[in-house]
């Protein structure tokens, strides 16, 4: 039984950026996935160790948002993608990483980058 696991709008303060500013006074970045895999298990099991749990599932991704610095999200998205896949139960992960505070000398609402992995 295909299906998807969807966590949106997770928002984690981290230091990414490529100035010197972002790095030393962080901003909100937020988060949204979407994980491909096997639902069957679990549905037949209704047991929550048979599926990705969504609440370790943000623990890890924050942990990797507020972790480590990086200069572009197009790098932290391949980080957090990478996580999802750790899991073997998961076929695929797209991750968008939103910037909504990007350093933009214009009015605007949204910069986000999108990856898609699969195994």
């Amino acid at each position: 039984m295909a299906g998807t696991i969807t966590l949106t709008g997770l928002r984690a303060r981290g230091y990414h950026g490529v100035y010197d500013f972002e790095r030393q006074q962080g901003q909100d970045f937020v988060v949204d996935v979407t994980l491909e895999l096997d639902l069957g298990p679990a549905a037949r099991s209704d047991d929550v160790a048979d599926t990705v749990h969504y609440g370790e599932l943000a623990e890890a991704l924050v942990k990797i948002v507020a972790g480590e610095p990086v200069n572009l999200i197009e790098t932290l998205a391949d980080r957090l993608a990478g996580m999802c896949l750790a899991d073997p139960r998961v076929t695929a992960a797209t991750v968008t990483v939103h910037k909504p505070g990007a350093p933009i000398p214009h009015e605007f609402a949204d910069v986000a980058v999108t990856v898609r992995r699969t195994r």
